[in-house]
């Protein structure tokens, strides 16, 4: 018997494949929504030109055109690369409502959204370091 999950245009893995190919933050994060420390991941400052991608599977997910500094202690940007990349569900854990967002391909756990960033979206994507790859420019 397999825990793989079998949904037409997603990656389909076991999660014993998943503990094998992503580190334990990773995994953490991306498999389980755990959140990383805020102000301890890679991208929180950096200002590379490039292109953000899913750490589990590659899916382009965010531009480094879209990368604002808004002070939450994690990456921020104002809109997705593009239209598909992301999925949404609601968040009621922890004792708020907010809105979860997650990579469309792998259903990883990158972060949340916020209506509370700049233009010309308004939106702050919140989003985990370890949920990222960055493919400079």
């Amino acid at each position: 018997m397999t825990d793989t999950k079998t949904t037409p245009g997603k990656v389909a893995k076991s999660e014993a494949e998943w503990r094998k190919e992503l580190t334990p933050m990773q995994y953490a994060v991306l498999r389980e929504k755990a959140t990383e420390r805020p102000f301890s991941g890679e991208y929180e400052h950096d200002k590379t030109p490039g292109t953000y991608l899913c750490a589990g599977c590659g899916q382009t997910l965010f531009e480094s055109d879209a990368k604002f500094d808004s002070g939450c202690g994690w990456p921020s940007f104002t809109a997705p690369a593009g239209d598909g990349q992301i999925d949404e569900e609601r968040d009621v854990s922890h004792g708020m409502i907010r809105t979860e967002v997650l990579c469309s391909q792998c259903s990883g756990h990158l972060g949340h959204v916020f209506p509370d960033g700049p233009g010309p979206t308004g939106l702050r994507y919140c989003i985990n370091s370890a949920a990222l790859k960055l493919k400079p420019r």
